[in-house]
Order: structure tokens, then sequence, then C-alpha cells
């Protein structure tokens, strides 16, 4: 089946969901109005907080299969590091001390959509969080070199086993449970439209992942 019509029946499947999350929790706040035990008041309100993450979830779907439209704008590189770092540090605020941070980008400008970037290296960070629950340290540096923005993200792995033939072009392909394999594909596809480009490669010697985003900075800091 083409990836155009896989899109747009996910779409409609969403919309047709949410539209009856949508009803189903009007109808409970209706129900919290006709009682007033504290016990079913609070049972329902599990329920509309469940209802709600269904929806959040099928969000996350339809963004990971929607049409990037970059809005550029002059963005210094430093502060969307700064953005990504404060970030993760807010999503994750468990993991986000084991990342050791090297960042050396002096006054270098960009010419991107700091939001679309900042989703992008946050799914790097989540995807090495999420499948290495015992991670010690992620090493992340980011310099300038040769006219482009690097990012490169260097992360131990006890166990992989996928192919990196093909990183971040196989969207649908690893799923697991509130994980449909969107992420990486749709973080690639940003970079892409950015000018960019994204590298992953395995060392089985040192069980090292290494994953590198190189980005091109603005013409008047090169």
């Amino acid at each position: 089946m083409p990836w155009p019509d896989i899109v747009r029946f996910v779409r409609q499947l969403s919309h047709d969901i949410r539209n009856n999350l949508n009803a189903a929790e009007l109808q409970s706040a209706y129900i919290v109005e006709l009682t007033k035990e504290e016990e079913l008041q609070s049972e329902i309100q599990r329920l509309r907080e469940m209802m709600g993450e269904i929806g959040t979830s099928l969000q996350r779907l339809t963004t990971g299969l929607g049409q990037i439209s970059p809005s550029f704008m002059p963005y210094r590189a430093a502060d969307l590091i700064e953005d990504v770092q404060q970030k993760v540090a807010k999503d994750f605020p468990d993991n986000a001390p084991k990342i050791k941070w090297q960042v050396n980008v002096g006054d270098t400008e960009l010419e991107i959509d700091p939001q679309l970037l900042q989703q992008t290296f946050i799914e790097l960070v989540r995807n090495a969080f999420q499948h290495e629950t015992k991670v010690s340290s992620i090493e992340a540096k980011v310099d300038v070199e040769q006219g482009r923005l690097v990012f490169r993200l260097r992360e131990p792995k006890a166990k992989f086993e996928r192919s990196i033939e093909h990183w971040g072009h196989e969207p649908l392909c690893n799923v697991g449970q509130g994980r449909y394999g969107l992420g990486l594909n749709r973080a690639r596809v940003i970079i892409e439209a950015h000018g960019g480009d994204l590298r992953a490669e395995f060392d089985r010697g040192d069980s090292i992942l290494r994953t590198t985003v190189s980005l091109p900075i603005s013409r008047e800091h090169k």
C-alpha cells in the first residue's frame, strides 16, 4: 500500500476516535454533575484522565505522520542547544544528569525552524533513554566543522540488534507499547528539510552507538 494512503487512513481513524473520546469526555463531565458521591467523582476523574492520555497518544501518532513545513528564522546555535538542554531536563528529570554535554559553537548562527529542530534532538535523546534503561552516561558533543554544525550523540548499547543501513528510513518497523516507529523517521525528515543529514554507526567492539547530525550554518558565519 502506498505511504500516502497509510497516512490518510491513520489520520482519519485518529480523527474519528478522538471525536468519540471528546463525546465521552462531555458525557463524563455531565455525570459528575449528577452525583455528589466523592468516590464516584474520583473514579470518573480517573476515567477522564485515561481518555485524555489516549487522545494525547493519537495526537503524537498523527504528528509523527504529518508533513514537515519549516518556518525558517535566524537562530543562534548556542540558544538552540540551551533550549534542548532545558527541554531534556524537564522531560527526563531522572536521566538528564546522565548526559555529558560538550558544546563549542561560539556565536554561530543558523537559519532554522527552532521548534522543529528541538523536537528532533529530543527524539534522539528519548531513543537513547527508552531503549537502554540502565545507561549510566551519554555523551553529547556539539561543534562547528567546515561550515556545518555537528551534533554527536555517543550512547552505550549492551544489546543492539537493529540494522543501521536504513537508519531513519523505516517508519512503522520498530514498534512497541506507546511507540510506533515514527520518531526517528520524522527526525530525519526534519533534518533533511534543513539541508542536513542524519547518520548512525554502531561499534560492536565497544558496544557504542554513535549518532551524528550535521546542519549548515548561516552563510554570514561561514
